[in-house]
């Protein structure tokens, strides 16, 4: 087990500071991702954390020791990379085994972790198998079970699923899930799909322009955004604006409770999630709008709606609407999110 801990981290790469004043605790046994967009500086973060790049400025602490300047060997973190880099002359368990014969683990002992891993990651039955021999989801288990065995107090993930298919990258996401519950293996994780890190992860902190934007639950960071990017980043895109006085937003949408809002009538931003805007036909839906277009995604419909205060994009599970049509729309009140003043 083990305590990660970023200290004003930053980190240059190409001759350009790409992370600036980062700051990061992950809890041992938690699996925290840093979600990005590309370019934002994630991989970058795992490499300073590895020992592949020196720090600016700053400190990388694991279980409270200080491992600037230690060797990636020392320092008890492992790195799973994007491709598996496996050694295709080796078989599935001498791949797995690798790290623990430069450790000069006992070879009963390894034997036995071997055998433990393998269970652990699906792979038993699979120990004998060449690489070539095998698929790519199951090499990036190979990969995975050849840093778990080594028994790391951190473990680094640099966006391990992005080279496989829809359906293998869900069963890995299972997987890896599962092997932290199991495991309680402290987990930084890089990825640019926010289903993805969504799903898996205790905490999210979402990395704009070189720094740390929000650090949350995927819940906080989904439904409780801090500022317009992060809620743009999630797929926000119904953006109003309004005044609060006396605990009340009053925009073009109509006037909502605001309990907690104190802005002393300055103007400020909010937004709903498509998803949150409810469509029906009773006066309880104040809103009359018009459907501009539609475009179904299956479970749902997402409508473009021109209201009277403006458009309005919704995710509703009605599928027989059609462009041209009148619709009435209700916004919840507690599905509002208002920005505090920038």
């Amino acid at each position: 087990m083990g305590v990660l801990a970023l200290d004003d981290l930053a980190v240059a790469y190409g001759g350009e500071t790409v992370i600036r004043g980062l700051t990061l605790e992950v809890a041992e046994g938690e699996l925290v991702s840093l979600l990005g967009p590309s370019g934002a500086g994630k991989t970058t973060i795992l490499k300073a954390v590895a020992g592949l790049l020196a720090p600016v400025r700053g400190d990388v602490r694991i279980d409270g020791r200080s491992v600037r300047g230690l060797p990636p060997e020392k320092r008890g973190a492992v790195m799973v990379f994007q491709k598996p880099l496996l050694f295709p002359f080796m078989n599935v368990a001498q791949n797995i085994g690798f790290g623990l014969r430069m450790q000069g683990v006992p070879t009963a002992e390894a034997r036995g972790r071997i055998g433990g891993i393998l269970e652990l990651t699906r792979l038993a039955g699979l120990e004998g198998r060449k690489v070539h021999e095998i698929s790519g989801g199951q090499q990036q288990r190979v990969a995975l079970a050849r840093a778990l065995v080594l028994k790391p107090a951190v473990l680094l993930l640099d966006e391990p699923l992005s080279s496989l298919d829809a359906n293998l990258r869900q069963q890995m996401r299972d997987l890896i899930r599962d092997l932290q519950a199991a495991t309680r293996v402290t987990t930084l994780f890089v990825t640019h799909d926010q289903s993805e890190a969504l799903m898996i992860s205790h905490r999210v902190g979402l990395l704009l322009g070189g720094r740390l934007r929000q650090l949350g639950t995927p819940r906080e960071l989904y439904h409780r955004p801090v500022d317009r990017a992060v809620a743009e980043f999630f797929g926000g895109c119904n953006f109003f604006t309004g005044r609060v006085r006396a605990g009340t937003f009053d925009c073009e949408f109509g006037s909502f409770p605001a309990p907690g809002v104190n802005a002393n009538g300055r103007r400020l931003t909010a937004t709903i999630r498509p998803e949150d805007v409810l469509v029906g036909t009773d006066p309880g839906y104040p809103l009359e709008g018009r459907v501009r277009k539609t475009s179904f995604e299956g479970a749902a419909t997402r409508l473009w709606v021109d209201c009277r205060g403006g458009p309005l994009v919704v995710l509703s599970p009605c599928s027989d609407l059609a462009p041209g049509q009148p619709v009435r729309l209700r916004l919840p009140a507690d599905k509002i999110r208002i920005f505090p003043p920038e």
